[in-house]
C-alpha cells in the first residue's frame, strides 16, 4: 500500500484530488470498494490456506447463520464484524489471544469477499499493515475444495 493515500481523512483508501480544497464529493460504496481493494493485496482461497497454516490467521466475520448453515473454515478465529478492530488490535485490551503483533498476516474473510475488503482496510488503519481479504469469501474457499467443517 503506498503511504500517504486516503480518503475522506482514511488512510489506505486512494481519493481523488480537488486542486480546489473543496469538500471531497460523496462516494458511493462501489467506487469506496474499488480504491480499498487498490490499497490491498488480496488473496485466493489457496493462498489463504497457506498463510493459515504458517504464521497468519484466518478471521471470519458472518454471521452465525451462515456460519450456522455452510460450516467453518478449521482453524479460523469467529469475530463479528462489529467487534472486529477491539479483538484484533494488539495494543487493544479486548483483543484476542491471537492478535499478537501489528505484524501479524490476517486475512479476513465473509461470506462472499465484499464486506471483507472493507473490513481488512478498517485493520490496516489500526496499524495491521499485512491485513488482507480473501478474494470470493468463503463461498469462494468452500468452492475451491478446500477444508470445511460443520459448525456445532
Amino acid at each position: 500500500m503506498s503511504a500517504g493515500l486516503e480518503v475522506n481523512g482514511v488512510p489506505g483508501v486512494p481519493a481523488e484530488q480537488r486542486p480546489s480544497g473543496e469538500p471531497q464529493s460523496p462516494v458511493g460504496i462501489d467506487e469506496l470498494l474499488e480504491r480499498v481493494r487498490r490499497g490491498l493485496d488480496r488473496v485466493t482461497p489457496e493462498q489463504a490456506y497457506e498463510i493459515a497454516y504458517s504464521d497468519g490467521l484466518l478471521v471470519d466475520t458472518r454471521y452465525a447463520e451462515l456460519r450456522e448453515r455452510d460450516g467453518l473454515i478449521p482453524g479460523a478465529i469467529v469475530v463479528e464484524r462489529n467487534e472486529l478492530e477491539w479483538r484484533l488490535d494488539p495494543q487493544g485490551s479486548h483483543r484476542a489471544p491471537e492478535a499478537t503483533s501489528h505484524e501479524l498476516r490476517v486475512v479476513v474473510f465473509c461470506n462472499e469477499g465484499y464486506a471483507s475488503s472493507l473490513a481488512a482496510a478498517s485493520l490496516r488503519q489500526l496499524g495491521l499493515r499485512h491485513a488482507t481479504d480473501l478474494i470470493g469469501g468463503f463461498q469462494a474457499w468452500k468452492a475451491a475444495g478446500l477444508p470445511v467443517e460443520q459448525a456445532e
